[in-house]
């Protein structure tokens, strides 16, 4: 018997599921100086304020899902910073009620009239990023670890553990690069019996994800996981979102996830991304991600409130 699942509410009502943009990538155009290995979880403890502000224009521009800022959050992230164990976990919790605070005053006070009865209560998603992002050398994008696989869950366990504790409506296992730790997560979330959560890996191209393995082997671990409430994709060029789908369709009947980046790269040597993005046709093949079987659509790095806007016309019609 599975979790329950916080999104069939909104599949009863809508095609997809609009999920929030990047985050990160639309701070730092926003004047945020994330050149630092806490990247934008240095924002929690700087300026939480202006998380809560990009979560808030998100649910503005119809996002139905805010993913939090703790990505490459980490006990061992802030404990380079000079933080204590209770201090950490303090910033772990704070990035999910950051997000709360930004869907419970849209829900209470932003709302226009018309939105009051066609919308649901927006959801927040504790993200819980790669074991490369705490790396901050580019790992996430090969998911090339030499460690094993029990280094592996205690690494994540505690990190997983202070993000329940602001009990998030879901858990958003992201850009995992490999079928390694993708075995490891689903492992560990069975281990909390009531935690939905998605799970999306990192894609070289049409067919494997970052480390080379097959796409379809990886998605395949949602069949076996009670957590686990849809599965898919995130980070990863837009032109290979609709082979990856059909793939994933052939595998598993569980809701996929579909959030692509713009299509640029990044490259870990100069902490810069590449030119050559395709997110000119971003919103318009997310109707064919849908078709496909994408349930839960939004963007990663280098989209913005812009996208998701677009995304939220095209998917949910006004009436619904």
């Amino acid at each position: 018997m599975n979790v329950d699942d916080p999104l069939q509410p909104f599949f009863a009502n809508q095609r997809a599921v609009i999920l929030d943009g990047g985050l990160a990538t639309e701070l730092e155009w926003r004047g945020a100086d994330l050149h630092d290995e806490l990247w934008s979880a240095r924002l929690l403890i700087e300026n939480p304020a202006s998380i809560r502000q990009l979560h808030l224009d998100y649910f503005l521009a119809g996002a139905d899902v805010a993913v939090s800022a703790s990505y490459q959050a980490s006990f061992e992230g802030f404990a380079r910073r000079g933080l204590s164990r209770k201090e950490s976990a303090a910033l772990l919790e704070s990035s999910v009620r950051i997000a709360q605070q930004a869907r419970d005053h849209f829900w209470e006070e932003l709302r226009v009239p018309a939105d009051r009865e066609k919308r649901k209560r927006p959801l927040v998603a504790a993200s819980v990023g790669s074991y490369g992002a705490y790396l901050a050398d580019g790992s996430e994008y090969r998911g090339d670890y030499s460690i094993s696989d029990q280094e592996l869950r205690e690494w994540h366990r505690p990190r997983l553990e202070a993000l329940l504790a602001a009990e998030p409506d879901l858990v958003a296992c992201e850009t995992i690069p490999c079928l390694q730790e993708g075995e490891v997560l689903v492992g560990l979330l069975d281990e909390y019996r009531d935690t939905p959560a998605w799970l999306s890996f990192s894609c070289r191209d049409g067919s494997r994800v970052c480390s080379g393995e097959r796409f379809d082997v990886c998605v395949e671990l949602a069949n076996s996981s009670r957590a686990i409430v849809a599965a898919g994709l995130n980070c990863t060029a837009p032109r290979y979102a609709e082979l990856l789908l059909r793939r994933a369709s052939r595998v598993t009947d569980k809701p996929l996830v579909c959030y692509p980046n713009s299509g640029e790269t990044w490259d870990s040597a100069s902490n810069t991304w590449t030119s050559n993005s395709d997110k000119g046709r971003f919103t318009d093949r997310a109707v064919t991600w849908n078709t496909i079987g994408a349930r839960l659509i939004g963007g990663c790095c280098r989209t913005s409130p812009n996208d998701i806007r677009a995304l939220a016309a095209l998917l949910v019609p006004s009436d619904s």
